[in-house]
Parts: C-alpha cells; structure tokens; sequence
C-alpha cells in the first residue's frame, strides 16, 4: 500500500476551505492508496465548548470525491456527545471512525471513544491512534493485537513557540517506542504555521518503518505530502 501523509496549514472554522484544501492534496497524491489528514483538520482543532458545538457534524454528514480511502481527523457530534474523531473514507463516504481513547486535560468537551477498529486498503490493514494517544502504550497496543500492520496517527501540534520548538524532535521519539513494542508502521499527519503570534505548529509528518527509521518525511515547518510503501 502506498500511503501519503498530509502536512497542512491549520484551518479554524472553515470546513468548505478544509475540503477544497483536501482535494488539492488528493490531486497532488496520485497513485497513493491512504491519504492522512492532521488531527480534527476539518473544522480547527481548538477543544471549548463554543467551538465545538458550533461545527461539530454527524459522520454521515461528511462526502468526498477523491480516488483515495482517507483518513480525516474531524470533530464528530453523536446524539449528545462530541467525539475527536478520525473518519475513514471510501467511495466518498464515511465506512468507519476511530474516536480518541486518551484525551488531555483541555479536551473534557469530548467524549472519550473506547475500541480500536482496524479497516482495510489494498490489502494492508491499519488502525488509528490520536495524537495524546501516542503517550500510552494501550493504544497501539490494541491496534496491533487487531491485526494492523499499519499505525495511522493523526496529530495537531500547534503548540506555544518554546514548547514548539522543545518538542520538535520529541514527538517522534515517543511514536518510535509505540512502534519498537507493536512492530506496527506509523504513519503521522500534523500541523504547520503559526496562530496568533504565539503558537507554532512545526509537525513532524513523516512515516515509521518497524524498526523506527524514517522512510519519508515533510520537513520540519513546511506545507506538503510524504509518500511511502508500506507493507
């Protein structure tokens, strides 16, 4: 399988944007069969309640027309919960979600999801890990018990610059350890840009084989889509 992961600007508030930013990056990926997007990209990840009740959408609500199967981190609305959520698409419809398992203190707007469905595309399954996820062993854990091959982790570090700048190569360090215990690939969406003057996303984007190398990567700060073969 061939998977692109996206390294986008961060879009607040502005789902049609998000959208038409997806198809640019889908016509740039041909031939990739997995195309990944940054955690809650559709809508902004920013966790407060007027936000979230504000843009928050169904699963059901969401179409694209796109050749790849993507997964797209979104802001799910369920009855009366909210949900971080990544959306699995295929055919322009939503075929399965992945909400986030371990949130962080400034997330008690969502409601925390609870299993780890592994989906298929060209014949190599993945699951999916969220960002914070990634501090927890259980998450990828439970992906590779499932039968993945593959680790899909959707992430948005938009962070204040010092902390930005002190992570850089940190967060890497952590996904290396989820894969030396699962034997999983990991392939990581993120953020990039600035917010307000005072936050910086700088990524990482890049791809993990088993043993922890990086095999393709969007540098450091910068717009774009790293492709690799996974398998």
């Amino acid at each position: 399988m061939r998977v692109g992961v996206c390294q986008t600007p961060e879009i607040m508030g502005d789902v049609e944007a998000a959208r038409e930013l997806i198809h640019e990056f889908a016509e740039r990926a041909g031939g990739v069969d997995l195309l990944v997007f940054p955690e809650c990209f559709l809508q902004g990840y920013r966790p407060t309640a007027e936000h979230v009740r504000r843009y928050a959408m169904s699963c059901s609500d969401i179409r694209l027309d796109v050749p790849q199967t993507v997964v797209l981190g979104m802001i799910e609305r369920d009855g009366g919960n909210y949900y971080n959520t990544a959306a699995v698409i295929a055919g322009g419809r939503v075929v399965g979600a992945y909400r986030k398992t371990f949130l962080t203190r400034g997330e008690s707007v969502f409601t925390a999801g609870g299993s780890y469905p592994v989906f298929e595309t060209a014949g190599t399954p993945f699951g999916i890990n969220i960002c914070f996820d990634g501090q927890y062993p259980h998450a990828a854990r439970e992906v590779a018990r499932r039968g993945a091959k593959l680790l899909v982790f959707p992430a948005q570090n938009m962070m204040r610059r010092q902390n930005a700048y002190g992570w850089k190569e940190r967060h890497n360090e952590l996904r290396r350890k989820r894969v030396a215990e699962t034997g999983l690939w990991l392939a990581s969406a993120d953020v990039t840009g600035e917010r307000g003057g005072t936050h910086v996303g700088l990524g990482p984007t890049c791809v993990l084989n088993p043993a922890g190398e990086t095999v393709a990567s969007v540098p450091l700060g910068t717009t774009g889509i790293a492709v690799a073969e996974v398998g």
